[in-house]
């Protein structure tokens, strides 16, 4: 089945396709065993029994067939005269907050709206008065050159304060305009344009290869009216692509546009789920990357470790830096942590701090695996004690008792496992 072949959801095979269904059945269950090695006869898979192959192709039937406008928007696959645009299938999704608030009376509309185009890319433009938008619509914009195909996200008042939040003028003359609302010819143009992009990337892959170019392109996004496509690629050194640039518009006859983007930028036009469980702060609302440095996991005790510290990026997580300025205030309250504790029973060292509690943890050198919690406050009066040449008896003393959590008490007799030995 080629990619960009329109898939009908009813069949899940393609329209153009007069294939029985006896003959796609036996195609899927080859597919669901092509990692299997046919020579291997004493393998009890390699020729399963004809009821397995038709429960395996049922399945490979029934599964949803791909969507290639998830990365615009579309939860389901778009299709002509329909809206199925929803916010939490978006990358960098924006809430408008302001869309409860009447329009105070005597005040026009604000006249920009923010498109959403492939991925993270959104842009701000400028709307004809004669025409009213919704979020959701699908329109037509000014591109350079020709016009491209967007869908839009946020209108209203929130349009302004996201546009100061990103410095963009409002009153910027340079600000593209929307043209209207498209037309079912345009969505289908845009349809066919989209469905070419995953296999114009592969192909992509395979001619920069062929000219040893040290580069990865990691997206391709076409224009709407499927004049224009943008390649996203990464490279850690400087590329040069002109012959590149040339086999390209020979293959796609449109015009290329190479877009350099950063490790952290693919991450975030890709998308994916981090070590927390949750989406890329990237791909969902972090807009703008601080530099991270291993400082930040210093200060907040964490282990030095670079498989942990390390994102879908490859670079240090961003993460890192959001509870950094509290650690960095509590830490000052703190003494040094490279100063010894001299007691009549022995030096003792710092072990590990527990930040946000105020305990230090210390032991004897003697005894480096008893650890003792001292309070801040114990550890600065032990320090002017020694500065004064004098030395405390011990720390346990000033040690603060740690209460042990109780074990666990099973009230209920008849989920003891030894309650029939009794």
């Amino acid at each position: 089945m080629e990619e960009n072949e329109y898939i009908n959801p009813d069949t899940h095979l393609p329209e153009n396709d007069q294939t029985d269904r006896n003959q796609a059945d036996k195609d899927q269950s080859y597919i669901t065993q092509a990692d299997r090695n046919p020579l291997d006869k004493d393998d009890p898979y390699s020729n399963p029994p004809k009821e397995v192959q038709v429960e395996e192709a049922q399945i490979v039937r029934n599964m949803p067939a791909p969507n290639p406008f998830m990365s615009r928007g579309f939860c389901h696959m778009l299709q002509p005269e329909t809206n199925t645009f929803r916010h939490g299938c978006a990358k960098l999704d924006a809430f408008d907050w302001l869309k409860d608030f009447p329009q105070p009376a005597g005040e026009t509309a604000f006249d920009c709206v923010e498109i959403r185009f492939k991925n993270s890319r959104k842009d701000y433009f400028r709307v004809l008065p004669e025409l009213d938008l919704y979020v959701g619509d699908i329109v037509a914009v000014e591109a350079n050159p020709g016009h491209d195909i967007g869908i839009v996200s946020l209108t209203g008042e929130v349009v302004r304060h996201q546009m100061k939040r990103k410095n963009v003028n409002p009153l910027n003359n340079e600000i593209h305009k929307v043209y209207r609302k498209a037309r079912p010819a345009d969505i289908e143009k845009w349809i066919a344009a989209v469905l070419k992009e995953d296999k114009t990337m592969f192909r992509t892959r395979e001619i920069a290869t062929g000219l040893n170019l040290k580069m990865k392109v990691n997206d391709v996004e076409y224009q709407g009216d499927d004049t224009k496509a943008i390649f996203y690629y990464t490279a850690d050194e400087r590329v040069d692509f002109r012959e590149l640039i040339k086999l390209l518009a020979e293959e796609f006859k449109v015009r290329i546009e190479m877009k350099q983007i950063g490790a952290r930028q693919e991450a975030s036009r890709l998308g994916g789920i981090g070590s927390c469980g949750r989406e890329l702060c990237c791909s969902t609302w972090l807009s703008t990357f601080s530099t991270v440095s291993t400082n930040a996991a210093r200060i907040q005790q964490l282990s030095l470790n670079p498989q942990k510290l390390a994102g879908q990026c490859g670079k240090l997580k961003c993460c890192l830096n959001y509870e950094f300025a509290a650690y960095s205030e509590a830490l000052k309250d703190f003494p040094p942590d490279d100063m010894l504790l001299n007691t009549q029973k022995g030096d003792a060292f710092p072990q590990k701090i527990e930040v946000f509690a105020g305990i230090m943890w210390y032991s004897y050198k003697s005894e480096p695996n008893n650890l003792l919690p001292i309070p801040v406050d114990k550890v600065k009066e032990i320090m002017a004690l020694n500065k004064k040449g004098q030395a405390v008896p011990n720390l346990e003393d000033f040690a603060r008792k740690i209460e042990k959590k109780s074990e666990f008490d099973n009230v209920i007799v008849q989920d003891d496992l030894n309650r029939f030995d009794k």
